[in-house]
Order: structure tokens, then sequence, then C-alpha cells
């Protein structure tokens, strides 16, 4: 028969297991729900114009002698820099790269059929870019700069690409607002289930986006960055997770 000693020790181990099991269901059941999460996208968008423009237009002169070529390309310059003031462009925004120049060769075939190239003279070519924030200059400059193909410049333009001076202050403003964004739909969701809405506990930037307007250009992976538009709009989404208490 058990001394009543013996029986003392049984009780109080068997009360330290019980309690011991409790405590540790209820730190189970308290760790499972602290780790429950609401993850949710948050999106922000901006229409904006750009602000800034850049062109250019090649031009080009041929001829069996070099120095003869050099002379007509440099006329040409002259034309093209002239037209470009005439448009409202300022000086300090017309930029000449460096002169292009290339050997020509005619192929042909004696009766024989052997082939063979024959020197067919040296094409110069040069081209002119602009960058300016006056986009409406350019742009005009751009569509009447074909004129001077009647004073016999070989001329050809590109298309304007436009730009935006202040795309980091619109990225930061962007995700400003995606958070925020994201932290209202986490917490419509909190209220809808009867639950607070805790700490965020992680948060993933999307990939910017910026599409031309009326466009319907489709998001890529990897980001989609119009230049052809003047007027544009910027997305960027946020995946950000909170506790859910």
């Amino acid at each position: 028969m058990k001394s009543s000693s013996a029986i003392i020790a049984s009780v109080i181990l068997g009360l330290l297991i019980v309690v011991t099991a409790w405590v540790a269901g209820s730190a189970y059941r308290y760790k499972f729900k602290s780790m429950q999460t609401i993850t949710v996208n948050g999106n922000a968008k901006k229409d904006f114009e750009s602000d800034l423009v850049k062109w250019s237009a090649t031009f080009s002169r041929k001829n069996f002698e070099l120095s003869a070529a050099s002379a007509q390309l440099a006329t040409d310059r002259d034309l093209v820099r002239e037209f470009l003031v005439q448009q409202g462009v300022k000086a300090d925004e017309i930029r000449f790269e460096a002169v292009n120049i290339a050997k020509d060769f005619e192929y042909h075939t004696d009766g024989k059929g052997n082939g063979y190239n024959t020197f067919s003279g040296y094409t110069l070519s040069q081209t002119v870019s602009v960058e300016s924030k006056d986009l409406n200059k350019v742009d005009n400059a751009s569509r009447e700069i074909s004129t001077l193909i009647s004073k016999g410049i070989e001329l050809s333009s590109s298309t304007p690409n436009y730009y935006y001076s202040k795309l980091e202050d619109l990225k930061l403003e962007l995700i400003s607002q995606a958070s925020k964004n994201a932290h209202q739909r986490a917490n419509n969701i909190a209220s809808e289930s009867n639950a607070d809405l805790g700490n965020l506990v992680k948060a993933d930037l999307g990939i910017f986006q910026i599409t031309g307007q009326n466009d319907n250009e489709e998001y890529s992976s990897g980001g989609v960055f119009n230049t052809t538009s003047r007027k544009k709009t910027a997305n960027i989404t946020v995946r950000a997770s909170f506790l859910s208490n």
C-alpha cells in the first residue's frame, strides 16, 4: 500500500502533466492564431504628360570624290541647323553626331558569269538630334523637316520620343498610394471577417508600367515603358501581407 507522500507526489505529477499540456496547447493555439495573415494587392495609377522630347534625323551625300561629298554634307548641315532654328529650336538643343563614311561598291558579272565589284563612290552621313522641353516646337519641326528634301537634301526623319523628367518622384508617389490601397483592402477584409488587422509582415513591389493613354497597350512581365506617346499612364502594384488577430 502506497504511503500518503507517494500518493501526494503522484497527484502533483498528474497535475503538472495536465498544466503542461494546457500551457503547450494554449501556446500552440496562440502561435497559430498570430501567424494568420491577410495578403492583398494594392494598385495605383496616374495619367501624366511628358515634359521632354528627343528626336533625330539623318542626312547623307554620295560622291566619287571624298572631299566633294564632305563639302556637300557640310552645306546640308548648315541648312538643317538653319531650318531648326527658324522652327524655334534653340541652338544649344541641337547636336550633330560624328560623320559616318562608307565606301560603296557595285556588284557586276562578266560574260562568263564571273562576279566582281567596282567602286561606286563615298557615302557620307550624319545624324542631327534634338532634346528639348518645348514639345510643340520639336513636334512641328519633325513634321516639317521633310521640306528640306526639295532643296536636294537626302534626309530621313525618326519619330519623336517622349519622356518625363520627374519619373522618380512619380514612382515614389504611386508606391505610397498603392501601399495605402493595399492596407485599405486588407482592413476591409478583416472587418468583414470580424478580425483585427495587425502589422505589415511582408511587402513586394510589382513592375512599374508606363503605357500610352488610350493605346490599348498590354502590360509586360518585364515592364512597359512607352516613349511614343506624349500623354501616358503610370501604373504600379504592391503585394502586402498583414497579421490578422
